[in-house]
């Protein structure tokens, strides 16, 4: 990624875009957003934590499944991880298996 604001505008565009298909598709997750932190809290009191890293220009969620970082891929404008895993697909995986039911938040 080129440059900081180039950053800051994809990562919050991701976060917002997050937000709003956990509203439409998954309306029995809460989520809140602080300080640049995406909680999404499950009916079970299990949580996915998506947040933003400034220095390294990632976005980082932690699940049960583990922790994870994605770096902007500008050619797909996508955020990936390594394998080619992408943020909203592991997601939609990390989030079913929490609420124990399909979510799909494309």
């Amino acid at each position: 990624m080129a440059s900081d604001s180039d950053y800051e505008r994809q990562a919050q565009a991701m976060l917002e875009r997050i937000e709003q298909a956990i509203e439409t598709h998954a309306p029995e997750i809460e989520f809140e957003t602080e300080d640049e932190i995406l909680t999404l809290e499950f009916p079970d009191d299990s949580r996915i934590i998506v947040n933003k890293q400034r220095p390294l220009k990632q976005i980082w969620l932690a699940a049960r499944a583990g922790g994870f970082h994605y770096d902007y891929d500008t050619a797909t404008g996508r955020w990936v991880r390594a394998g080619g895993h992408e943020l909203l697909a592991d997601l939609e995986t990390f989030a079913s298996r929490q609420l124990q039911k399909p979510v799909r938040l494309r």
